[in-house]
């Protein structure tokens, strides 16, 4: 039972952070891409350390916002 609710929060939470996305432009859209990459980059590569993970997203995020389409 719990393992349910629990798919269903992230599920909402995912269709939620996804429809604030719906109006960014192609500059924002690829800060949030970057800064989730560098996310789990950053968590990973620190073996799940917060501050690898903060950090790999800030990096990302800058990284994302100088790219150009």
């Amino acid at each position: 039972m719990i393992k349910n609710w629990k798919r269903l929060l992230v599920a909402t939470l995912t269709l939620a952070t996804l429809a604030g996305c719906a109006n960014m432009t192609a500059q924002e859209q690829n800060t949030a891409i970057g800064a989730a990459v560098g996310g789990v980059a950053g968590s990973a590569l620190t073996g799940g350390s917060a501050t690898g993970t903060v950090g790999g997203a800030a990096v990302g995020g800058v990284i994302g916002n100088q790219i150009k389409r």
